[in-house]
C-alpha cells in the first residue's frame, strides 16, 4: 500500500476519543503527541456525535469509564489506550516522559489510570459536569446525570 492510500484511508493516523468538557481530559489531549512516523493524532470530543462514537457505543464501550484509541482499526480502550498512546508518542519533552514512567508499561497503566480515571469522576462531579452516558444514551434512555 502506498503511501498515499495509507493517508487516504486513514490507515495511519490515531484516533483519540476523550471527553471535551473535562479540563483534565483537555489538559492531557493538549500535550499528547504521536511520532510522524505513526501518522497523524486526530482529537475527537465524545460529546459531539459521529461515526467513530456510534462505533464505540456499538462495541459496548462506556465511554465515561474509559477514553478510546483507535490506531489501525484497533480501538484500545481504558489502560490500554492511554498504554498505546504513549508508546506511539514520541520519545522528548517533559510531558510524554513523564506519561511513559506512568503509563509506558502494561502494569503501570493498570494501576495509574484507574487513579486518574477517579480524580477525572471527582473533579467533573465538583464542577457540575454531567457524565457522557454513550452507552444508556443509545438504550434509549435518557442519560443519568442529565442537566
Amino acid at each position: 500500500m502506498s503511501r498515499e492510500t495509507e493517508a487516504a484511508s486513514g490507515s495511519g493516523d490515531v484516533w483519540l476519543v476523550y471527553d471535551g468538557e473535562c479540563p483534565l481530559c483537555n489538559a492531557y489531549c493538549k500535550h499528547a503527541r504521536v511520532s510522524e512516523a505513526v501518522g497523524r493524532l486526530h482529537l475527537v470530543d465524545a460529546r459531539e456525535p459521529g461515526a467513530l462514537m456510534d462505533e464505540i457505543t456499538a462495541a459496548g464501550l462506556d465511554i465515561d469509564q474509559g477514553m478510546v484509541l483507535k490506531f489501525e482499526n484497533v480501538m484500545y480502550y481504558g489502560p490500554e489506550a492511554i498504554r498505546m498512546l504513549t508508546l506511539l508518542s514520541t520519545p522528548s519533552g517533559y510531558f510524554n516522559r513523564i506519561s511513559y514512567w506512568f503509563f509506558g508499561g502494561t502494569k503501570r497503566a493498570r494501576i495509574f489510570y484507574p487513579l486518574s480515571k477517579a480524580v477525572r469522576n471527582l473533579v467533573l462531579k465538583l464542577l457540575g459536569i454531567r457524565y457522557i452516558d454513550n452507552l444508556k444514551t443509545a438504550a434509549g434512555s435518557p442519560p443519568a446525570n442529565a442537566r
